[in-house]
């Protein structure tokens, strides 16, 4: 894609400006590092453009802070550019399932939450932050997600991140990326960081 034009202009009938801002659901997964940054790095992009964004946590517990709430929260107070809303769901880390019951309550809850907040417009942008692991465990149902979000009005995007994205949801989605790993600290028994991991 030179200088951003699209290699394929599709014959759907839309004028160049609809198809532009057509509302957008991306998918980051994959065993790589970077799926929950990259969609953070959107929201910056979001915040900066005016845009309210929803960030919603589906697995991290809730005690835990990592550095892209703190910024996102006071990039979202300042009043320089859109509104933040984050929301923590679940308890426990992606990929160790600790209480089964009350994370998979909280996942539930959660997709019910942003059910109602697709209905309403609330955001311009939603990060569904390891929402892939609630649609893999069985938690949440692939097709309900893709239904909503298929029918959901205005100019609402959404990225959904995680690894085992269900495949139904990767058909469905505008943009796919797989993040894969070549090498990781962690391969040679390195512990995560400050600064690198939160």
């Amino acid at each position: 894609m030179p200088q951003g034009k699209p290699s394929v202009v599709p014959q759907d009938g839309l004028t160049t400006r609809q198809r532009r801002n057509r509302p957008l659901v991306m998918v980051h997964t994959g065993v790589g590092k970077g799926k929950s940054t990259a969609a953070f790095g959107m929201a910056l992009r979001a915040w900066n453009q005016n845009w309210p964004v929803g960030v919603f946590q589906f697995v991290k517990s809730a005690k835990w802070r990592v550095g892209e709430e703190r910024a996102l929260r006071v990039l979202g107070d300042s009043g320089e550019g859109g509104t933040v809303a984050w929301h923590k769901m679940g308890e426990g880390w992606s990929w160790v399932q600790r209480d089964i019951e009350s994370s998979e309550e909280a996942a539930k809850e959660g997709w019910e939450q942003v059910k109602r907040d697709l209905a309403a417009e609330a955001y311009r942008l939603y990060v569904l932050d390891e929402f892939a692991y609630p649609m893999h465990w069985g938690w949440v149902d692939p097709d309900e997600v893709v239904s909503v979000l298929r029918d959901r009005p205005g100019t609402q995007h959404v990225v959904i991140t995680g690894r085992n994205a269900p495949q139904r949801l990767v058909d469905f989605a505008d943009l796919v990326t797989d993040m894969s790993k070549v090498k990781h600290p962690m391969d040679a028994g390195q512990k995560g960081q400050r600064g690198i991991e939160w």
